[in-house]
């Protein structure tokens, strides 16, 4: 660990905090080039047009909700509000959760409606998409349940170690909601 102290304090930037601005960005990537072949292959005809059902907006809700409760999880772990910090991180992931749950029915209206994941390319991308995203939220759903753990299951101390893996959370949480505002508006704006 002295090594990684040493080189943070070189550098100015913790590894850790390099090593997930990393990921986002090749997360990034990854959705800007399916964002892409979307609208690539909307060109190319044989288009299934078709409006997304209110509850991917809800949900955009429900996702933008959880990363406030984040936030403010995060400020009150800093202040040494301890109830106000443990209380927010639970309600963050019940409303993650939420996010999953409101995602698959959003599928199952579509699928409702008859556009299916082999009904048409416009409907495949949409499927993909979303399950791919949905797959990042699970991930940091992961996330905070070991930040749970942390909170409830080792005395309450903000310590620097603790406030860097729980700026790592919030900072991945924060990106993949952001994430979904950008698809969200994006698929409002392409059907």
């Amino acid at each position: 660990m002295g090594a990684v102290a040493s080189e943070y304090n070189q550098n100015k930037i913790h590894p850790y905090k390099f090593a997930l601005w990393v990921g986002i960005a090749t997360i990034i990537m990854m959705f800007g080039s399916l964002t892409s072949a979307y609208i690539v292959r909307r060109a190319a005809g044989n288009w299934y047009e078709f409006k997304l059902p209110d509850i991917f907006f809800i949900n955009t809700l429900v996702i933008l909700a959880s990363s406030v409760t984040l936030h403010f999880s995060y400020r009150a772990f800093v202040r040494g509000q301890e109830k106000p910090y443990k209380l927010l991180l639970l309600t963050t992931m019940v409303l993650g959760l939420a996010f999953v749950v409101l995602q698959y029915v959003g599928w199952v209206e579509l699928n409702a409606m008859g556009a299916t994941f082999t009904a048409n390319p416009s409907t495949s991308f949409v499927y993909v998409i979303s399950g791919i995203h949905a797959a990042h939220v699970l991930g940091g759903v992961a996330a905070l349940i070991v930040a749970m753990l942390h909170a409830f299951y080792l005395p309450f101390k903000p310590t620097p170690r603790r406030r860097l893996r729980f700026q790592l959370v919030n900072q991945y949480w924060h990106f993949v909601d952001l994430l979904w505002v950008y698809l969200a508006m994006f698929f409002m704006v392409q059907s």
